[in-house]
């Protein structure tokens, strides 16, 4: 399929993104939902064959009947001329390839990725799914952790010869169960086998068995011991090593029944309780015979391994117990003898098998090119990766491995050490600092803690780091020191009662407070200072809390009181001529001065002339608790002189 293509017309092709024995994978856009999804298509060159077509078929069918978390989505089916299913679109790498980048692995993110497949699994078999092609390349995991399980049902199509095709034949091969590899039937058992590989891969960011061909792979998981992985990392707890024994067994009966039993085997594997437990040992099933078995079986072990649609059981012909005539015993005899020679003439031109050295790691790369042209092998690639615990310069690794069984003449790759691999630092302010030291320290960093109060940084978060994000640390010679927030500060309020507006405020800003203010008179606190405040002093507070302060407006000014005299003004008649009747009546001139809240007693304030005896009313105002004065002055004569106060 071509970029642009559309598939049932709705599915347009975007890219490639996998292949694999009978089909390819391209992300494409569904047009209707307008959404990414993930298009499996059957490869052309099984598009014939009945029984790939069927295979297919099943795929998708067991697949549409799961629906879980932890296992990939089936959208859509397309039948016909072109099959195709298209599932949900991970947006993220298989597991093979995060176990590349981030091995090693974190116990705990370990247990995190491998307790989501086991769920899948778990709810596949509670459905009757056996997966039966369980590996890391069938396992997802999207950027956030999630985990996704693909590929349930496929069987990948081989010819008779396919025990030549070691590419696609090794990938399976090496996560097959035992009964996998002789033939047997397969149970979901099987798959709990290769989970126990996969959680091995996890641990040690390898396989436990590895050769040149299929047929010493398989060899191996029926007949090699699971190699230590507390040999690999003695810091592995033995419980959690425990549970790869467990899943590995030989013997069905050894295993786990159920992949929920692993599960919560798995999740509880670092508990304290656990620490001190012993190494796993399965039981010896002594009733069971050993299997030896013959070329023909050998090469229909490496075909079920690739492909259980091709397997079967291994049995052997009961012995005919009649007498048969002699003379049908030599016909039947000679194509024997004839295939056996051919067999034997066959092993014997064929370059002999030797073991790869066992010693060979540890050398420099001189020494091991010396030691491996002693064991008549060739060197092919030098690769240069870093390592923690093998010193720069040497091998720290072959490929195939130390003691694996090779023919003469084959290429061994050599691992050489650059030391510890750098490591890259993140930028952990704002996180949790127990997350991350419980993170650090098991990656083997030494961490230090300083405490600080922050008003912005949450208690137990991280305020700052002395090492620079992106920086490249070796971890084993590393100590990071982490600021620590402790919250806000606590602080215990000072008596603040006398103290100016600008003190407060000054005190308020350093500590982080909210201030109120309140204004009130005193007769004692002098203008501008604190009379009183909420909290009392001595009160234990925090950044963000609020203190109330009252501030005097000094004494309080007295208001004023507004009342009334009233006064009586005599008239006096000595202007009059009593015997001169055209003579006028002259009037007294009367002056009033007035000394109040508002009047000064020296001013003139009323100035009348009466011609008889009069009442006269004044209106006084005097501030509260004083006294008022008024005068009174007829033709330039004091009649009254008076201190009044209101009644």
């Amino acid at each position: 399929m071509r970029t642009g293509e559309r598939v049932s017309g709705r599915y347009k092709i975007i890219r490639k993104i996998g292949s694999g024995g009978m089909a390819n994978v391209y992300l494409a856009e569904d047009l209707i939902l307008e959404r990414k999804v993930a298009v499996k298509m059957m490869a052309l060159d099984f598009q014939e064959d009945e029984q790939n077509l069927r295979r297919f078929q099943r795929e998708a069918l067991s697949t549409t009947e799961l629906d879980h978390p932890n296992i990939v989505n089936i959208y859509d089916v397309g039948e016909g001329s072109q099959p195709y299913i298209v599932m949900e679109y991970i947006d993220g790498m298989d597991l093979k390839e995060y176990i590349q980048e981030n091995h090693p692995i974190p116990y705990h993110k370990v247990i995190q990725i491998m307790s989501q497949i086991l769920d899948g699994i778990a709810y596949a078999h509670k459905n009757n799914v056996i997966h039966r092609d369980i590996k890391p390349h069938n396992i997802l995991i999207c950027h956030d952790g999630h985990v996704k399980i693909t590929d349930f049902g496929i069987a990948v199509a081989l010819s008779q010869n396919s025990i030549t095709q070691t590419n696609s034949l090794l990938g399976s091969v090496q996560y097959i169960s035992p009964e996998q590899a002789r033939g047997n039937i397969v149970t979901k058992q099987s798959d709990i086998y290769s989970l126990g590989i996969v959680l091995y891969e996890l641990l040690s960011g390898t396989v436990p068995f590895d050769g040149e061909s299929a047929v010493s792979i398989a060899l191996k998981h029926f007949q090699a011991e699971m190699p230590s992985l507390s040999e690999l990392d003695s810091r592995l707890p033995q419980a959690l090593e425990n549970v790869v024994l467990k899943a590995t067994a030989k013997e069905i009966q050894n295993r786990y029944t159920t992949a929920d039993e692993m599960r919560v085997d798995l999740e509880t594997s670092l508990s304290a309780e656990r620490r001190n437990e012993e190494r796993f040992v399965p039981k010896d099933l002594n009733d069971e015979k050993t299997m030896v078995l013959n070329a023909e079986e050998l090469k229909t072990a490496s075909i079920s391994a690739e492909n259980p649609e091709f397997a079967h059981t291994i049995t052997k012909k009961p012995k005919n117990k009649k007498k048969k005539k002699r003379s049908i015993g030599l016909i039947a005899l000679l194509p024997v003898i004839l295939i056996l020679g051919i067999v034997i003439y066959l092993f014997m031109s064929q370059p002999q098998q030797v073991l790869v050295p066992e010693d060979i790691v540890g050398l420099d790369l001189d020494k091991a090119i010396e030691l491996l042209e002693e064991n008549m092998l060739e060197l092919g690639e030098v690769l240069e990766q870093p390592n923690d615990e093998v010193e720069e310069g040497l091998v720290f690794k072959v490929n195939p491995k130390e003691g694996s069984t090779v023919l003469e003449g084959a290429e061994v790759d050599l691992y050489l050490s650059l030391g510890e691999k750098p490591y890259i630092l993140e930028d952990y302010t704002g996180k949790d600092y127990e997350e991350v030291r419980a993170e650090l320290t098991e990656l083997g960093f030494e961490v230090a803690k300083e405490d600080e109060t922050s008003n912005e940084v949450e208690s137990g978060k991280i305020i700052k780091q002395d090492l620079t994000a992106g920086d490249e640390v070796v971890i084993s010679d590393t100590t990071i020191t982490f600021v620590v927030s402790t919250g806000r500060p606590v602080i215990n309020l000072r008596d603040l009662k006398g103290y100016p507006q600008a003190n407060v405020d000054d005190y308020v800003e350093r500590y982080g407070l909210k201030l109120t203010a309140e204004e009130e008179s005193s007769e004692d606190v002098p203008l501008g200072l604190v009379i009183s405040q909420k909290p009392e002093a001595g009160t234990s507070l925090q950044a963000g809390d609020r203190v109330t302060v009252v501030y005097s407006t000094g004494p309080r000014e007295a208001s004023n009181v507004a009342f009334t005299v009233e006064i009586e003004l005599p008239y006096e008649d000595k202007y009059e001529d009593p015997e001169d009747e055209e003579s006028a009546l002259v009037g007294n001139k009367v002056q009033i001065y007035v000394g109040d809240a508002n009047r000064d007693i020296k001013d003139l304030d009323t100035e009348l002339m009466i011609k008889s005896d009069q009442t006269y009313n004044l209106n006084l105002v005097v501030k509260e608790g004083e006294s008022a004065q008024y005068r009174v002055l007829r033709e330039g004569e004091l009649l009254i002189d008076q201190q009044v106060r209101p009644e």
